[in-house]
């Protein structure tokens, strides 16, 4: 089997943090392929997710501007379009590439553009999702559902989410932000169960009543709430390689993500920060099919769970299922 060729639905990945070394030497010239490696890839184990974050930081100074941002997402789709994918969803924080002359709607529309030019250009189905983070004030994430609501209305934004140290700091300022997009019909996802434990997904559910977690994988330590995952078909947006990484898990051999598949939960499987971890999505498919055995029907399952828990308009979730259909029919391991 070919798991390359495999067409891939991929829901959690944060534009900042997929910048390749190419990219980033296009936007400044001067960062040598050794700074990169020292400073923008984290490595294989950290000691925490805190730990983990500081090497994003990096990836913020460079998208500051308008060209650099675009440079992002035209990387994001060379690398995506290489990784058999097709269908996305990019997410990242407005309000923090406001270093320069941008606003939080320049911002958006600036990303919003390229991801219209660059679907296009490569025939990726992709939707936006717009990030607070746990550290940021509660205006700062009433600021950001606003410009989901506003751009949501004329392009790809499709949905808020939080991310950031779900340990240090609480839901609890952010819930009326998440209110504000639940309430103009917009959807929500919530990163929740990797750092913090199974406690953070049941506040994340109870606070939000968002459908889908950001990873999720500690809710395997909680034998009701993985019972009410599977009830209310809660969506796992899990990411192997990168749970290794922030320390969530151990060992990629020691990772749920096997057995909250074959419980029943719905999962699906994504890279996060493809540049961060050094991860290809086609990677993370033969680590779990050489680790835990998945077969092409594993492999057809969680990208037909993953779609169906797309932020996607229903015109394009029946354009990516035609060719998920066809492709899984023709192939075999």
């Amino acid at each position: 089997m070919d798991l390359k060729a495999l067409p891939k639905v991929e829901l959690h990945s944060h534009l900042d943090c997929c910048l390749s070394y190419d990219a980033v030497r296009r936007i400044d010239p001067t960062i040598s392929r050794e700074h990169y490696d020292r400073h923008f890839v984290a490595p294989p184990k950290c000691a925490s997710l805190a730990d983990y974050l500081t090497y994003t930081l990096n990836y913020r100074n460079l998208l500051q501007t308008d060209r650099a941002l675009r440079i992002a997402v035209q990387d994001v789709f060379e690398q995506m379009a290489a990784d058999g994918i097709v269908y996305a969803e990019l997410r990242f924080a407005p309000l923090v590439h406001l270093g320069g002359a941008l606003s939080g709607d320049d911002v958006v529309r600036c990303v919003s553009d390229e991801t219209i030019r660059q679907t296009e250009a490569t025939g990726i189905d992709a939707s936006l999702i717009l990030c607070t983070l746990r550290d940021f004030e509660a205006a700062q994430s009433l600021e950001t559902a606003r410009l989901v609501k506003r751009h949501a209305q004329s392009g790809p934004v499709a949905a808020l989410d939080i991310a950031g140290d779900e340990v240090a700091y609480p839901l609890d300022p952010h819930v009326p932000a998440f209110e504000y997009v639940q309430e103009a019909g917009l959807a929500v996802t919530v990163h929740a169960g990797e750092a913090g434990g199974p406690e953070s997904v049941w506040e994340a559910l109870d606070k939000t009543a968002t459908r889908r977690i950001g990873h999720g994988v500690r809710s395997i330590e909680d034998a009701a709430l993985l019972a009410r995952l599977k009830e209310e078909q809660i969506h796992l947006e899990v990411c192997p390689t990168c749970n290794v990484q922030t320390n969530a898990v151990g060992v990629f051999e020691d990772h749920p993500v096997d057995r909250l598949h074959r419980s029943g939960v719905r999962v699906g499987i994504s890279t996060d920060t493809r540049a961060v971890t050094d991860v290809r999505l086609t990677q993370e498919y033969e680590r779990l099919r050489d680790t835990f055995g998945w077969t092409l029907a594993d492999f057809e399952q969680v990208n037909r769970n993953a779609l169906d828990a797309a932020f996607a308009p229903g015109f394009v979730k029946r354009r990516v299922a035609g060719t998920i259909d066809k492709a899984f029919a023709q192939v075999s391991l």
